[in-house]
């Protein structure tokens, strides 16, 4: 994959630059409101329901798993043909290329900036919620030394300008851990960060996870987020409008799983130590063409 093996030659005065020529599109997003044709509002992209779509969840540093994705979908042509590429967050962290595969999720954004989207997930944290273990850092010092030191400083600056969640129109809701438990309208996805840490909306975005033996919710044994149950899935279905909530987060044996009678759909999009799932997985789907989750999960490749 020549995208890879460009970033990973990168000096590190070369990534500090597409780190921040990165946050400078997230920034314009935000501010002007549009990707193009896509709407923003505040860190909530709106896209139309007729979109085809390649979403890749939790990829922690499986740079081989990254490379796999990119070739099978032929990214390239792909997103000069009108594809969208969705990445769910937690590009880095718990294996050894989390810089490459983060520089690389990043330079597809700025090379095909109303084509790619890069959501947050946990592992890019806000600076008072980090997870564990965060060995980012370590793994910048490794690969560049003491230089390093700056271009972590500039990861975790761009990571607090990083869109919260996807909603396609009628469609489908994608985010990292799960919708707020309490949510009563977009705005509290669209504008989260505002209120972090006083409301818990933001945290619960990028922790939680779904179950199927509570109906509203729980505390997470992750220490962090909630544990949320069939009745949180259907209100925040019926007020984005959506039917289906698509997320990461969770490893996966199949590289997939269902919960809520098919209303939530994972993707885990990494092999490897220290997860024991069997495969991995990532979904390429035209919208217009599916209609319950029945259709949606044929558009899942596992490898």
């Amino acid at each position: 994959m020549d995208l890879i093996k460009e970033v990973a030659k990168y000096s590190v005065e070369e990534a500090i630059g597409l780190v921040r020529n990165f946050r400078d599109e997230l920034e314009a997003e935000e501010r002007n409101g549009r990707i193009d044709e896509l709407s923003a509002k505040g860190r909530l992209i709106l896209m139309p329901p007729d979109v085809e779509v390649t979403i890749i969840g939790d990829i922690h540093g499986d740079v081989e798993s990254l490379s796999y994705m990119l070739e099978s979908i032929d990214y390239d042509r792909f997103l000069k043909d009108g594809g969208y590429l969705v990445f769910l967050g937690d590009y880095v962290d718990r294996g050894v290329h989390s810089v490459e595969v983060m520089l690389a999720v990043m330079s597809l954004k700025v090379r095909y900036p109303s084509r790619v989207v890069v959501l947050r997930g946990n592992h890019e944290p806000p600076y008072d919620l980090m997870p564990y273990p965060h060995d980012l850092p370590y793994h910048v010092l490794m690969k560049y030394g003491r230089e390093g030191r700056a271009l972590y400083d500039e990861f975790m600056v761009t990571f607090q300008y990083m869109p919260h969640a996807v909603l396609i129109m009628g469609k489908a809701l994608l985010l990292h851990g799960g919708p707020p438990v309490k949510m009563n309208s977009i705005d509290d996805i669209a504008f989260a960060h505002k209120r972090h840490p006083v409301d818990t909306l933001l945290e619960e975005i990028l922790w939680n996870d779904p179950v199927d033996d509570v109906e509203e919710w729980v505390p997470s044994p992750r220490g962090a987020g909630k544990l949320f149950g069939t009745k949180v899935t259907a209100r925040v279905l019926k007020i984005t409008g959506a039917w289906v909530i698509i997320r990461g987060h969770e490893p996966c044996n199949e590289g997939y799983k269902l919960n809520h009678e098919g209303a939530v759909v994972t993707l885990f999009s990494r092999k490897g130590m220290p997860y024991l799932n069997e495969k991995a997985a990532f979904m390429r789907v035209s919208f217009d063409q599916v209609e319950d989750t029945e259709d949606l999960v044929k558009g899942i490749l596992s490898f």
